[in-house]
């Protein structure tokens, strides 16, 4: 039976969209928006993004924008469907939503095949190709800053807060255990984060697509369909985003041979923009690895704050800091490897 959410949403789509009758199901996928299929009476189907109160819409359509520059690039994209006024995002009474069409395939779980690293490597490569004259690549960034400069006494007395919650369970569930485990483990390496940021050479910045990970991209075999899920314009590190999805820490966590398949990623990263810098190609694992030490994302929400789909959550947090400890123990193997396809590839 229809809820009031699921009832306004409907009526936003006939009145906003023409779209009368449409009938939605509620996905089990995204950890910041509430996702629908829309099965119409006509059988098109679309996707129906739900942005949650206090939603920066604006900030929104400018991610939406960034999507159809990429598209524009060749890169397979998902295609908003604007509304009968040409708006990318309604609000009709309290609610905001947007209508993109539905683009079949499937995101990987676990671990990317060689056929797939190639295809998310050059995308990736298009779309830094294509975002490296953008105009807010001159915004100066305040979220680099504060990377650069991770404060680690405040990164330790929250994994002592956490590690302090699940102490004081009367009693304890498995993902408890696991909690207690890992995060002594990372309590334990943190202090060697100065020195891993104290070795980065100068890194190139840009605008980037902002959240290029394996969630985020649709592939139907061994085709990707779509990369999804643009973040507005925001001047990161090249590095940041080559090595995040590089070295996904489903592939290292799962896979033998993450460190070929990793360089696997990058050499194809270097075929559509090979004018990256080798240092930033070198560095890119290294800097994967410092975003994993230096983040709590997962086991912080299950005890502080739960996300929509907190088990996703807890399952990735355990994946991530498996990743984390087999980059840090292999860090100079790594580096060496994707010197080597630096090279390879004239860089």
């Amino acid at each position: 039976m229809p809820n009031t959410e699921t009832t306004a949403l409907t009526t936003a789509l006939e009145r906003d969209y023409g779209l009368p009758g449409a009938a939605l199901e509620r996905l089990p996928i995204g950890q910041v928006t509430v996702n629908y299929r829309a099965q119409c009476p006509d059988r098109t189907v679309l996707f129906v993004k739900h942005y949650p109160a206090g939603a920066d819409l604006a900030a929104e359509r400018s991610a939406i924008a960034q999507s159809r520059l990429a598209g524009e690039h060749s890169v397979p994209v998902a295609t908003v469907r604007p509304s009968r006024a040409g708006e990318a995002i309604i609000e009709h009474d309290g609610h905001a939503i947007s209508v993109w069409e539905w683009v079949e395939g499937r995101t990987v779980e676990d671990g990317l095949n060689p056929a797939q690293q190639r295809a998310a490597g050059r995308a990736l490569g298009t779309i830094h190709h294509a975002f490296a004259s953008h105009p807010a690549a001159a915004n100066a960034s305040s979220k680099l800053k504060r990377w650069m400069n991770p404060d680690i006494p405040k990164l330790e007395a929250s994994v002592d807060k956490l590690l302090g919650v699940v102490n004081e369970r009367a009693q304890r569930d498995t993902f408890d255990e696991q909690a207690l485990r890992t995060l002594t483990e990372r309590r334990a390496v943190l202090h060697r984060i100065p020195d891993l940021i104290a070795d980065l050479p100068p890194l190139t910045t840009q605008v980037l697509h902002g959240d290029y990970s394996a969630v985020n991209l649709l592939f139907d075999g061994d085709s990707l369909t779509a990369v999804l899920d643009f973040l507005p314009p925001d001047p990161f590190l090249t590095a940041y985003e080559l090595g995040r999805i590089a070295f996904d820490p489903r592939a290292v966590a799962l896979h033998e041979d993450w460190i070929t398949s990793g360089v696997r990623l990058v050499g194809a990263y270097l075929e559509t923009n090979p004018h990256l810098p080798a240092a930033d190609v070198r560095a890119c694992a290294r800097v994967a690895l410092l975003q994993l030490v230096t983040s709590l994302y997962g086991v912080k929400q299950h005890y502080v704050e739960p996300g929509l789909l907190q088990d996703d959550l807890d399952g990735f947090w355990l994946l991530r800091h498996a990743a984390a400890q087999r980059l840090l123990e292999r860090l100079k193997e790594v580096e060496a490897a994707l010197g080597e396809a630096a090279t390879q590839h004239g860089r």
